[in-house]
């Protein structure tokens, strides 16, 4: 007989995330985040991205550890916990399978039941963990390296994707661009750095016109390597000597993508509470533009902070609250998938 609240009636859950090269575990209490714990993995800077064989090694070795250092820094014990959340997909399967294999056996040891949490959707719940927090229905933006989505919420399992990339991800865009610059891996965190000392309008680089509320960044990555040919070959020194207004440009116009598009999803839905997630809400020239056209526009507007911004299990946990609080528990056939639907 599965339990289903803690000692003294608090729900408790413990999440896992392990969607692509960190190794997280977070402990949630009626809502409240205690701990959120979280390992990277350094070996793959050296190839310029994230190898997959030895992202699901690395968390094979980070889980345990992990898992304990979470407990532990929330002063938790295994016998208080309610329920167990893990991320179910998308991400890479191999990564993944470490997460719900572990997430899995100890649900089936401690008896207690088992949370599958759609990646995605933990991202904009991320904007519930604050106690400043949207109120629905509300509009999140969520841009990553794999994703990029408007996402329509009407409670916190209630959402829609009213709009999202045809092609490449805001993140992939970012990456991209510094590879071709040159910056090593992860290069997002770096164009923004750079920006910061830049002028976002000495070079100008094409916004895409796509109907609706979709996005498209592949055309903006090839006018970006196009324009980076044509003046390396007038001048071999021309990123080295221009570089921080390079990268305000190219951060400006993909901000300027994103932006846009928000405020049309905004004006069509008339949704005033917006809110942005995901690991390239981290850019701190996003995260001012947004706050800037939210004081424009009259709308209330929300960020997490940092940490719950980037890959986390805290995102994962606040989700598997939701869930388990909906009645939303998983069989433990449920299988981690690379790729799902909401």
């Amino acid at each position: 007989m599965q339990k289903l609240k803690g000692p003294g009636g608090a729900i408790t859950i413990l999440a896992i995330e392990s969607s692509c090269d960190e190794t997280s575990c977070a402990i949630c209490r009626d809502g409240v985040i205690l701990s959120n714990i979280i390992a990277g993995q350094a070996v793959h800077e050296q190839y310029g991205g994230v190898v997959p064989e030895l992202a699901s090694r690395a968390h094979m070795q980070n889980i345990v550890p992990v898992v304990d250092a979470a407990l532990k820094k929330a002063g938790c014990d295994q016998s208080a916990l309610t329920a167990i959340a893990f991320t179910q997909s998308p991400g890479l399967i191999g990564s993944l399978l470490v997460g719900a294999q572990f997430a899995k056996s100890l649900a089936l040891a401690l008896d207690i039941p088992l949370l599958a949490v759609h990646h995605m959707q933990a991202h904009v719940l991320a904007n519930l963990i604050p106690t400043d927090r949207p109120a629905f229905p509300f509009l999140c933006l969520t841009v990553s390296g794999g994703h990029t989505q408007i996402v329509l919420c009407q409670s916190p399992l209630q959402m829609e994707v009213i709009g999202e990339t045809l092609d490449d991800a805001a993140g992939e865009a970012f990456d991209k661009s510094a590879k071709l610059l040159g910056l090593p891996y992860p290069g997002g965190p770096l164009i923004d750095k750079y920006a910061r000392e830049g002028n976002p309008d000495r070079y100008s680089f094409p916004e895409p016109q796509i109907p609706g509320l979709n996005f498209s960044f592949s055309g903006l990555k090839t006018a970006i390597l196009y324009f980076l040919q044509e003046q390396t070959g007038k001048n071999p020194d021309f990123i080295q000597k221009n570089l921080p207004d390079i990268c305000a440009s190219i951060q400006g116009r993909i901000i300027s993508i994103l932006l846009n598009k928000l405020k049309k999803a905004a004006k069509e839905t008339g949704v005033r509470d917006l809110c942005i997630a995901g690991g390239v809400s981290a850019n701190s020239g996003l995260r001012n533009t947004f706050r800037q056209l939210g004081q424009q526009q009259g709308w209330q507007t929300f960020i997490p902070p940092f940490e719950y911004c980037t890959d986390n299990a805290a995102m994962i946990a606040i989700t598997g609250y939701y869930k388990y609080l909906a009645g939303q528990t998983a069989v433990l056939s449920v299988s981690a998938t690379a790729r799902a639907e909401w």
